[in-house]
């Protein structure tokens, strides 16, 4: 339960700190609260903000098409301001731009949800 609360906390502030990663946040906290709460897991399954996102991506039915788009541009606007504003090293705005590639290929590679 503790680490499924501190991984669900974590994975929460991922969605406004674009360098902290969402998903496996919110995956590890279903993970941990179906094996020691089912009470807990069905929250967070039923929760209005995470529920269909994390239900959607367990169960591979896929991610709107829309979440794509918005999560890829957010993720090049913000990697991009941080390799251009926050550091003068060659070799770390490489890794910050392999980094926003490596991601974006995986986000490509979800299936897109039908509606």
């Amino acid at each position: 339960m503790i680490i499924g609360t501190a991984s669900l906390v974590v994975g929460i502030v991922g969605v406004f700190v674009p360098i902290l990663p969402t998903t496996p946040f919110l995956l590890l906290s279903a993970a941990c609260y179906i094996r020691s709460s089912k009470r807990f897991y069905k929250w967070l399954i039923s929760n209005r903000l995470f529920g269909d996102y994390i239900s959607n991506y367990i169960e591979r039915r896929g991610v709107p098409l829309r979440l794509k788009v918005s999560s890829v541009a957010l993720l090049w606007i913000t990697i991009g301001c941080s390799a251009a504003f926050a550091t003068d090293t060659l070799w770390v705005r490489i890794i910050l731009l392999m980094i926003a590639a490596g991601v974006t290929a995986h986000i490509l590679t979800l299936r897109t949800l039908r509606r």
